[in-house]
């Protein structure tokens, strides 16, 4: 067996009208586990060409490609007993995106239990179907908080009427199942990314705006010169607290204020 295929090879037939249609949202979506829920995964995985990783291997040499990127914990979300820590880039994404929002509101970092799993360590209790080996879904520990979990429930119930992922709750072991669509929730992230700018870039009195790749020994100290603004305009409106930065960080540049 090869260390990687294509997932159409692994598509069930007879899925519903609504799970044929890449996509598109479905009526009723509730974190209920079900057949449709499975097959609009895998219709999504098709629709994207994702490849399943079959063995740690392949795994590797996706990461070492670019195809899976690395999870990264920080101040809002941690990992835990997870065995291979990448994802698809647009699930990395979401988790950085969603870990902040839920310690806001929860005041907790969100804990993430499993990314990418190939298909030949898959758990015992997984299903033959699974995504997982794809790096498009993450699980997510399903906290012991009441508050901290009715909002993460209400949060994964609005992002799949939006159509931009599917999730299930599971109770054995208690978690929440996540399969990240990337390219409906890359527009969606792009379309909150420009109305939340305009509110930041209102706030500071800047009238203009562009996005700047970081690069490998860039500073905000030499990037806020260049662009004939300043580190703490720059800092504002992308939330940075402190003064580290990434290469391939993307950081919005306010001028005019």
């Amino acid at each position: 067996m090869t260390a990687s295929h294509s997932i159409t090879a692994l598509l069930a037939a007879g899925a519903s009208l609504c799970a044929l249609v890449p996509f598109r949202p479905c009526r009723g979506q509730s974190l209920r586990g079900s057949n449709a829920s499975i097959n609009r995964m895998y219709r999504h995985a098709r629709a994207e060409r994702l490849t399943v990783y079959e063995t740690p291997h392949g795994v590797r040499t996706a990461v070492a490609a670019g195809r899976l990127v690395k999870l990264e914990p920080d101040d809002n979300f941690e990992l835990h007993r997870v065995s291979y820590h990448y994802v698809r880039p647009a699930t990395k994404t979401f988790v950085e995106r969603l870990g902040e929002q839920y310690r806001a509101a929860c005041g907790e970092r969100l804990e993430v239990t499993s990314a990418v799993r190939p298909a030949t360590r898959q758990q015992a209790n997984s299903v033959a179907r699974s995504v997982h080996p794809t790096g498009m879904a993450v699980d997510l520990h399903k906290s012991d908080d009441p508050k901290c979990r009715r909002w993460l429930r209400t949060t994964l119930r609005d992002l799949e009427a939006r159509g931009v992922l599917e999730a299930t709750e599971e109770f054995a072991p208690p978690h929440f199942h996540v399969a990240v669509f990337s390219t409906p929730y890359q527009r969606y992230v792009a379309a909150r990314t420009r109305t939340e700018s305009s509110v930041r870039l209102a706030s500071s009195g800047a009238t203009d705006v562009l996005t700047y790749v970081v690069r490998r020994g860039d500073t905000l100290s030499e990037i806020a010169e260049a662009h004939d603004t300043t580190v703490n305009a720059i800092k504002r409106v992308n939330h940075i607290d402190g003064v580290d930065i990434r290469p391939g960080q993307k950081l919005l540049i306010p001028s005019g204020g």
